[in-house]
């Protein structure tokens, strides 16, 4: 069983900045084999992928997020992170990570964030 949590949401303003946190109760191994992905959902709305790790070094992002959000990770701490710059009132949702992890699709309970237009 693998836990996920999220952190490090919040209440910014307009063009501010926040970084996510998601803390993976795995081994460092299994964390550094397996891709992670941030997904958000906003009141009202579907959950939408924003970022996907397609590999060591690439990530997908979402076109709304693209050149906004980065996804990086530190492996010996077994956490992926989301920069998030010049957030906008449309980024205002929950912000969940997921890992398929040896066939079982892993959530943790997300993460609110909140953008004063």
């Amino acid at each position: 069983q693998v836990q996920l949590v999220e952190s490090g949401g919040g209440l910014v303003e307009t063009g501010g900045s926040l970084r996510l946190s998601c803390a993976a109760s795995t081994t460092t191994d299994i964390f550094r084999r397996h891709n992670f992905n941030w997904y958000r959902q906003a009141p009202g709305k579907e959950r939408e992928l924003v970022a996907r790790e397609v590999s060591e070094t690439v990530t997908n992002y979402a076109e709304s997020v693209e050149g906004r959000f980065t996804v990086s990770r530190d492996n010996a701490r077994r956490t992926l992170f989301l920069e998030m710059n010049n957030l906008q009132p449309e980024d205002t949702a929950v912000y969940f990570c997921n890992s398929l992890i040896f066939g079982t699709d892993y959530w943790g309970r997300g993460t609110q964030v909140t953008v004063n237009s």
